[in-house]
């Protein structure tokens, strides 16, 4: 089983990630963990903590000679911003609309936010991707890839083949990843890119602040992931819960998602097609054999399911579609209360990003690629790294 663990607060003397369950024998490096915790620290509408931060990253044990040695990971990320904020007594007594500062007072009776929005602060995203890394590496290894990247910001909209060939294409979706890469916003199309910065500019000139949609495709993904026998073991269960849990997800959806409902059966479901000629058909002597020939030839011509039917990976694409909301910290306050007088007031200010939809789409990817994970090991797992599975 892999499970991870984080800890530590926004402005705490640093995070520390713990993944346990790895096998053991996987090739890993520093220096690329601190290159995928830079994907997630930057993007366009980011504010000066992403400046402040560097994520210079230490291992403290699972890791010997830049193999996992199949006990728990740990690592440590420094928070450089901790200098600034440490002995300085910064309440928050007026919550924010939006953010867990309220709920998190009333469900531990405080009259200050502070320790709730230091946890609840989308900075414990980087002890994420720094687990997922590590998940990604096995991926690697067995040859799947996840990658993400943004289609929509406050309302503007990236101008993208279809979803349906999104879904099914994986040159495509490796196509819009790298172009997603040199995109300031994460977004493959260069004119809709420089319009979301318009649109973040125009924004923070405000004192306000956008949210956005990006997509995460998982490819390669092998069938038969996840299961149908309990409800919490269903891949689609784990991957929404999971992608939900990324500070600001307001939605997700798999494959078509929402607009499957619109459809006749008969135009939402993908078709199971032979892409070959199965040997042992005819014959008849052994069904088994047979299984696993056609298990090795079946196609679908379109991907709607994103992937996952009855619970369980079907060999197509995993396809999620995520929606962001506003960042909820507002240079232009929205009305709130004083906890301490009970009076109304101005929300909480304090140095926020105005977006952050690019970085999001890097979670979206962390906790695609953990979920993934797992399941892999579930099937197919050891105590060490097995040779390249054969689906």
């Amino acid at each position: 089983m892999l499970r991870y663990l984080t800890a530590g607060e926004s402005h705490g003397p640093g995070l520390t990630a713990i993944l346990e369950g790895m096998p053991a024998g996987l090739e890993v490096s520093t220096d690329d963990l601190v290159r995928e915790l830079g994907r997630r620290r930057w993007c366009y509408g980011r504010g000066g903590r992403a400046a402040i931060e560097s994520d210079e990253v230490r291992i403290t044990g699972g890791v010997h000679k830049g193999a996992t040695t199949g006990g728990p990971i740990s690592v440590f990320i420094p928070n450089k911003d901790h200098e600034n904020w440490a002995g300085k007594d910064r309440p928050i007594t007026s919550p924010r609309p939006g953010h867990a500062d309220l709920p998190g007072a009333l469900k531990y009776g405080l009259l200050d936010c502070r320790p709730v929005a230091e946890r609840a602060s989308a900075r414990e995203t980087a002890a994420r991707v720094a687990c997922a890394y590590f998940a990604k590496r096995l991926l690697d290894h067995h040859g799947i890839r996840v990658v993400s990247w943004v289609t929509s910001i406050g309302g503007v909209e990236a101008d993208l083949p279809a979803p349906a060939l999104r879904m099914k294409s994986a040159s495509l979706a490796l196509d819009l990843a790298r172009a997603a890469e040199s995109s300031p916003v994460r977004c493959p199309d260069p004119e809709a890119s420089t319009e979301m910065m318009r649109a973040i500019d125009l924004a923070g000139d405000a004192g306000d602040s956008l949210g956005g949609v990006f997509e995460v495709s998982a490819l390669n993904v092998p069938p038969a992931l996840g299961g149908f026998a309990h409800w919490d073991r269903r891949i689609d269960t784990r991957i929404a819960a999971a992608v939900m849990s990324i500070n600001g997800v307001k939605g997700v959806e798999i494959g078509e998602g929402f607009r499957l409902a619109e459809l006749r059966g008969s135009q939402a479901h993908d078709e199971i097609l032979m892409g070959g000629q199965c040997p042992t058909a005819t014959t008849g002597d052994n069904p088994q054999d047979c299984m696993v020939d056609v298990a090795s030839r079946l196609c679908r011509s379109t991907n709607r399911a994103g992937g996952i039917e009855g619970g369980m990976t079907n060999g197509e694409a995993v396809f999620i579609r995520a929606a962001a909301k506003p960042i909820p910290t507002l240079k232009s306050p929205l009305r709130s209360i004083d906890l301490t007088t009970g009076m109304q007031c101005p929300a909480h200010v304090e140095r926020a990003d105005v977006c952050a939809v690019g970085s999001t789409a890097v979670v979206g990817e962390a906790m695609v690629a953990l979920v993934i994970a797992e399941a892999l090991l579930e099937r197919y797992g050891g105590d060490t790294v097995s040779p390249r599975i054969a689906w």
